[in-house]
């Protein structure tokens, strides 16, 4: 996971944990995000889109040259994902909501 505001990290964290996922690392820089991915090698990943030192995108677009894992940008405003098949959830949002939002990206990556 990459935010980088520590409440909303640790509000996100608990609230993957609560819905069954594991939480590997918890980032808040891009170079963080591309460092913890190629250790870890999540099978999903949810991305702060816009980072105070970094990008998130380009976080994402980083980890993707190894090999696609699924993803969620997550924003408190607007996103340029370089893909056309993005699930962008905009903050704020409830436990349902990324719920539906994880299960996009999944299903995107299963196509």
């Amino acid at each position: 996971m990459v935010e980088d505001d520590a409440l909303n990290a640790l509000f996100l964290g608990q609230m993957l944990e609560e819905m069954g996922h594991v939480v590997c690392a918890m980032e808040a820089t891009e170079a963080g995000a591309v460092a913890a991915a190629a250790q870890f090698r999540p099978d999903l990943m949810i991305v702060d889109a816009q980072l105070r030192d970094g990008s998130g995108v380009i976080a994402v677009e980083r980890i993707l040259e190894n090999g696609f894992i699924p993803h969620v940008f997550v924003s408190g405003g607007r996103v340029r994902a370089t893909r056309s098949d993005a699930v962008i959830l905009h903050k704020p949002f409830r436990e349902v909501d990324l719920a539906q939002a994880i299960q996009r990206a999944r299903a995107d990556a299963a196509l």
